[in-house]
């Protein structure tokens, strides 16, 4: 298993992962943009909670995005008994 040491927001973070370089950089990059869009909102807070509404504001796209997949399964599974 590969591992890591990036800076992100100025901590230094050292992981394993199964994750390719190209993914572990995208997951970087995302947190990154996030954080920016959050600190250029006017609003002065601190790195900790920035970094906490940046884990919930993702937490959410995926509990979302798993809302939608299991909707399209479930669509799916009626279309596919409905050609049977």
């Amino acid at each position: 298993m590969p591992s890591y040491t990036l800076s992100l927001m100025g901590l230094e973070l050292s992981f394993k992962t199964d994750a390719g370089p190209e993914r572990v950089s995208a997951a970087k990059e995302l947190v990154e943009q996030r954080y920016n869009l959050l600190k250029a909102g006017g609003k002065t807070l601190g790195k900790e909670k920035l970094l906490a509404f940046v884990a919930l504001g993702l937490a959410d796209d995926m509990l979302m995005s798993n809302q939608q997949l299991d909707h399209l399964n479930d669509r799916v599974g009626e279309l596919l008994h409905k050609i049977d």
